[in-house]
């Protein structure tokens, strides 16, 4: 009993001083892996993955993508600026690109390398839906989801491992690994990544409505995705993401803040850009 109460008052303070408070939510956040150690390696892999497939360059879809990436990037650091956060970005390495692929993704590694595939462009549409997807993985960079996921990761290998150690019965050790794998997952690790996406929402559409962008139209994109999905999706609860309706939902009713929001800054314009 000793060693266990030991192992939950070393867990308990290593995950008291590995928590950073993230600006964009106010919230303490899982931050076992610093930055200093996570960028540099993400650095490395999206430049591995750029060599490996094909970057289109030069396009006029291409320059869009650069260009909405660029105007969100200077949203966020206003936003920063503002609120006392000056210096957030100085290890923040921006880069935007487009890659020649059917599949209907973008995404974003630690230290703001983003990607858009070719496959999403249809559902975006123009630049207004480019920037609703942009604002939503800037958001992922800003609030240190992959930072976050790699520490949740850690807590739950670490369970696991002290749970082996600490179960001295055979069978009740099988027990504990079956059902601890798919517990931990369902109860944890999913909504712990669907609360990111919904974050990255939100954040997301601020920025947008703070680079001028209507966040109006990322409940339009959101349908249009859930139309091009054709109604396949897992259930919200086995999902890493929200549902296509949560979201649409979401989105909806946070779109006059960010408006709000954006009008603090000065920007009172959010037409629609084609």
């Amino acid at each position: 009993m000793k060693f266990k109460n030991n192992i939950v008052a070393i867990f308990t303070v290593v995950l008291f001083f590995s928590c950073a408070t993230n600006p964009f939510t106010g919230k303490k956040t899982l931050a076992f892996v610093p930055n200093s150690t996570l960028f540099p390696t993400a650095f490395s892999q999206y430049s591995q993955f750029l060599s490996e497939n094909k970057v289109v360059t030069g396009t006029k879809d291409a320059d869009m993508i650069k260009r909405v990436g660029q105007r969100i990037a200077v949203a966020a650091e206003r936003w920063l600026n503002a609120n006392g956060q000056q210096g957030y970005l100085k290890d923040y390495k921006w880069e935007y690109n487009l890659v020649d692929d059917k599949t209907v993704n973008a995404w974003c590694m630690p230290g703001g390398k983003i990607v858009f595939y070719t496959g999403i462009l249809p559902i975006a549409q123009n630049e207004t839906g480019v920037a609703a997807i942009m604002g939503h993985e800037v958001a992922h960079a800003l609030a240190n989801h992959g930072q976050q996921r790699m520490s949740a990761a850690y807590i739950q290998a670490g369970i696991g491992i002290a749970g082996n150690v600490l179960i001295k019965d055979d069978q009740t050790r099988n027990i504990f690994n079956q059902s601890y794998g798919i517990g931990s997952n369902v109860g944890f690790m999913l909504p712990f990544s669907r609360s990111h996406e919904t974050e990255s929402d939100r954040i997301g559409l601020r920025l947008m409505a703070l680079a001028g962008y209507n966040p109006d139209e990322a409940a339009e994109l959101w349908k249009r995705m859930k139309a091009n999905s054709g109604g396949q999706a897992p259930p919200q609860f086995l999902s890493t993401h929200p549902s296509n309706d949560t979201r649409i939902a979401n989105l909806t009713k946070w779109a006059p803040e960010a408006k709000a929001e954006a009008r603090k800054f000065g920007v009172t314009d959010f037409r629609p850009i084609n």
